[in-house]
């Protein structure tokens, strides 16, 4: 398994078993970081932290504050797929990071990203 990136007309796939997506927060201007895993045709979330909190990001119970991050799990079952939509009002869009390198994704703000679990032989 990998993961599909399809975005508008375009599409790629990495083969990868994880990856990290973070952003910034369009209002409070802080960090925001997810760790996912691609298993079983799907998206599990791993792990998030974020750098603080405010307007719709208060940390939720049990979060720990470790070195400048509020870390914690979320609680949310596995995806079959992420829709990614980027403001426009934080000045980039979604940094997608794994083994294979980092990519930006949805810099622009009509930009729609679609992320799911795939074969990256089967979608060249």
């Amino acid at each position: 398994m990998g993961l599909c990136i399809v975005a508008g007309s375009k599409a790629a796939a990495l083969a990868v078993a994880a990856f990290t997506l973070s952003w910034t927060h369009s209002v409070e201007k802080l960090r925001w970081e997810e760790d996912w895993r691609v298993s079983d045709g799907k998206l599990q979330i791993v792990g998030a932290r974020v750098q603080g909190s405010g307007a719709g990001m208060d940390p939720p119970e049990g979060a720990v504050f470790d070195n400048g991050w509020w870390r914690y799990t979320p609680k949310v079952g596995p995806q079959e797929v992420l829709v990614l939509a980027a403001s426009g009002a934080t000045g980039d869009g979604w940094l997608l990071c794994s083994s294979e390198g980092c990519l930006t994704l949805g810099e622009d703000a009509e930009a729609t990203v679609m992320l799911r679990a795939c074969d990256p032989a089967l979608s060249r």
